[in-house]
């Protein structure tokens, strides 16, 4: 959660940054907020597989267990193959 936070204040420090300079960058804005997302959705998962709630029914070439929906692989970043991926209810297959 460290490096969370530190994106976090990086974040802040972004904005005041540009708002002191009258400069306001969406861009920057927006992939430090892609970034926060990805941090959180990864300790989400982590969490999951550790309390035993997450479904796990595949893994991955690497050898790291697959969560339902993935699209990617959260250990190694590979693209997960369509026939590999756990479906999620409702996701078309």
């Amino acid at each position: 959660m460290e490096f969370r936070e530190e994106r976090l204040r990086d974040l802040g420090g972004l904005t005041l940054e540009m708002y002191k300079r009258d400069r306001f960058e969406a861009r920057l804005v927006v992939e430090r907020c892609a970034e926060l997302v990805a941090v959180e959705a990864r300790v989400h998962e982590i969490d999951a597989l550790l309390d035993g709630s997450a479904e796990v029914r595949a893994a991955c070439v690497c050898g790291a267990p697959l969560l339902l929906g993935a699209r990617f692989c959260a250990t190694c970043g590979r693209p997960v193959d369509g026939a590999a991926r756990p479906q999620a209810p409702g996701e078309p297959g």
